[in-house]
């Protein structure tokens, strides 16, 4: 018998595989083939020439940074190379503003290092040619005289300020979300991996979803965890930065006074500015790339780039900009502050907040139309109202009103879970599961809920609120009340939600209340399949056969069998765990034997000798089927005892025989159920069926195969028992 949790998943977790890629027909049809496979051919090509690039770019780009290193750059080389920089610095920052998630942005932590090291070998250039040349190319030169006003005072200041705004501010603060957001997200790594295998037991989600959804998940930690060291990078430059500068101001004053003679403020104004200039060169491009380390580890999840979500966060507050363009008009109140500055900026505030809609509970003028429209419509009709409360609905889902918050938009999922299982139930036994009506019911017991199939009860659980059900033992210390687990009646322990860690701690099985009530749905679905296919079903299934494979619907129905005949058949089918998904053999098979007779049992073991690999297969375990047979004496007794009867054939054997047989069934059964194995009953064709039905009676889990039904297998089969009536004999 299999476990909860492999019912559990098995119920809703989707093993299906997407169906493979047809290929479309070629727009150019009418070349030859060989002319489209050398379109296609060249295309490709042409495609891969700036793939492969693409992968040396890196490589040849890191090994340049180290020959920069070494190797002297000539001036305009250095200029090329300087702008190039700021470019990358520009360009990562736009980036990390426009990206919608962190992850969409990985190669950052690996793209910061290489930036920082290209910025290094720049610094090592310069100096080289400030120091040996008193030169270093037009852009540095600029900087040295332009932005700073060939002042070195002022340049002093302005390095030392974006060092402290880099370093103090920018680094520092990056450093530490980078640090805190490593850390909790490696401590919510396990909560998310354990989201993910509920969402996929319980069919939300497929294989390669949670496939996809835990790479993303361990993608996640990698980033922080590297993002927490490139973020040490942008801080080891910030330092490097002004080392540098200082090395430069120290050693180009001394060159210049002890190599090329200069005097002292010659010394100082030549090599002090260009130090300064170099300084600049490299702190700007710096302080970009701690621009975007400080976006990337601050960006939280949501559907939009940066400047699109602060534009309609902002956009949300009307009020807000209200308040704030208002107090900045009134500071033009102020004695001795300039009006105009804050006539345009509280102005434009102002008119930025009225262009937005008001925020008011008043519903706008589309939810307005809607209501209108609405109450517009004419009342229903009353007759309409009553037919619709007397439909009997096929599949019916009845919960307590304490129950109701499984169902609610705010938080409970087992809507979604049921939509999960019609997929799991047709992609399983091959029948559409009708839509279960789920709606609260005020004559049922708090905690209760109840299954109804036409009207009819057939399952009734519990599933007490703020509550999970700890399946296993030991439970004794953990407060809650006793419970049974409703499919194999498991005993158990509804304990508080809180304490769910707690029975984790003690090897329990923990399931939340939503999973209790798809497994018992999902197990009535499976036991009551005949009962969920209707005639409408069955005219539905045999048109979609129809339609790829319309000569076998042509020969079965209705020149051979009735869709009443048809639907007899599958639902026998279903009775007995058979999957009626192959269609097409099925009806291939019921159209050769309606020819012959259209005896139900006839039609039954013709439909399922059609399908006999794959029913044995459903129970057979890595490779081996566990079989009981029968004594050959006594199945030749039984051929002879059949009789047909209104409800098909009938085994008419005494009461002590009949005991005697199931009590060594039931044994054998025990024995295989006790190593592990799920043993099935074989039998000859022609008794199978009329076995069946005496079997069933005291052993309804026991599958009962024919012969041909294992022959065509490729299963090894083992057989554990024959049964003769009085003792079994020993295989």
């Amino acid at each position: 018998m299999e476990s909860w949790e492999e019912v559990a998943a098995g119920c809703t977790q989707d093993r299906s595989a997407p169906a493979p890629a047809t290929k479309e027909k070629p727009q150019n049809y009418p070349f030859t083939t060989d002319q489209v496979d050398n379109d296609q051919r060249s295309g490709k090509e042409q495609r891969a020439v700036p793939k492969r690039l693409s992968q040396y770019v890196v490589p040849i780009g890191i090994v340049l940074i180290i020959l920069m290193m070494v190797v002297p750059l000539p001036a305009f080389v250095l200029d090329a190379l300087i702008a190039a920089n700021i470019t990358l610095a520009l360009t990562i920052v736009l980036v990390s503003m426009y990206v919608k998630r962190a992850l969409d942005f990985s190669s950052f932590p690996s793209l910061l290092l290489i930036a920082t090291l290209f910025r290094l070998a720049l610094n090592i250039s310069a100096t080289r040619l400030v120091l040996t040349n008193g030169f270093a190319g037009h852009v540095i030169d600029a900087f040295g005289h332009f932005v700073v006003g060939g002042s070195l005072i002022v340049g002093l200041v302005i390095f030392l300020i974006l060092f402290i705004i880099q370093f103090i501010v920018i680094t520092k603060g990056a450093e530490r979300v980078a640090e805190v957001g490593a850390r909790f997200t490696l401590d919510a790594m396990p909560g998310k991996q354990m989201a993910i295998d509920a969402d996929l037991n319980a069919g939300l989600i497929d294989e390669a979803t949670a496939r996809k959804r835990r790479t993303e998940v361990t993608s996640e930690a990698s980033f922080y965890g590297a993002m927490d060291g490139a973020s040490k990078f942008v801080k080891g430059d910030a330092i490097a930065a002004i080392i540098i500068t200082m090395v430069n101001l120290v050693g180009g004053f001394a060159i210049g006074m002890l190599q090329r003679g200069l005097s002292p403020q010659d010394s100082i104004t030549t090599y002090s500015l260009l130090s300064v200039g170099d300084g600049l060169v490299s702190q700007i491009p710096a302080l970009l790339l701690s621009v975007a380390t400080g976006l990337i580890v601050t960006r939280s999840a949501n559907d939009g780039d940066m400047g699109s979500t602060v534009s309609k966060q902002l956009s949300q507050h009307r009020n807000a900009l209200l308040i704030a363009g208002g107090a900045a008009l009134a500071l033009c109140l102020v004695p001795g502050l300039p009006k105009l500055p804050f006539l345009i900026a509280g102005g434009g505030v102002l008119a930025i907040a009225l262009r937005l809609p008001k925020q008011t509970g008043e519903p706008s003028a589309e939810e307005q139309a809607a209501i209108a429209a609405a109450e517009a419509e004419p009342p229903p009709d009353p007759t309409e109202v009553l037919l619709g409360e007397m439909r009997v609905d096929p599949l019916e889902l009845a919960l307590a009103p304490d129950l109701v918050d499984l169902v609610e938009a705010s938080g409970g999922d087992l809507l979604e879970r049921v939509r999960a299982l019609r997929r799991k139930v047709a992609l399983e036994l091959g029948i559409v599961m009708p839509p279960v009506r789920t709606r609260d019911d005020l004559d049922l017991p708090l905690s209760h809920y109840v299954v109804r199939i036409s009207g009819v009860e057939v399952g009734r659980g519990q599933a007490p609120p703020g509550t999970v059900l700890a399946i296993g033992e030991g439970l004794d210390f953990l407060p809650g009340r006793a419970g049974v687990e409703p499919v194999f009646g498991l005993a158990g322990k509804w304990v508080p939600a809180e304490l769910r860690h707690q029975a984790d701690l003690t090897g329990a099985t923990v399931v939340d209340r939503a999973s209790v009530i798809i497994t018992h749905l999902a197990e009535i679905v499976r036991v009551h399949a005949s009962r969920l296919l209707g005639r409408e079903d069955v005219r539905a299934l045999t048109e979609i056969v129809k339609r790829s494979h319309p000569v076998v619907v042509e020969e079965l129905t209705p020149a051979a069998l009735s869709l009443g005949q048809v639907q007899q058949v599958l639902q026998a089918m279903l009775d007995e765990g058979v999957p009626i998904r192959d269609l097409v053999r099925i009806y291939e098979a019921l159209s050769l034997q309606a020819k012959h007779s259209t005896d139900p049992d006839g039609l039954l073991e013709a439909a399922r000798a059609s399908l006999g690999p794959a029913i044995a297969n459903r129970y057979s375990q890595d490779g081996t089927l566990t079989a009981i047979t029968l004594e050959p004496r006594l199945e030749q007794q039984l051929l002879e005892s059949m009789r047909p009867t209104d409800n098909g054939l009938q085994l008419l054997i005494d009461t002590g025989r009949a005991e005697s047989m199931l009590a060594d069934l039931t044994r054998l059964t025990e024995q295989g159920e006790e190593r592990g194995v799920s043993p099935v009953l074989v039998c000859s064709p022609q008794l199978r069926n009329a076995l069946r039905r005496l079997v069933q009676m005291a052993l309804p889990r026991l599958p009962v195969l024919s012969y041909s039904e294992i022959t065509g297998s490729t299963l090894r089969i083992e057989t554990i028992g024959v049964v003769n009536g009085a003792y079994p004999v020993a295989a």
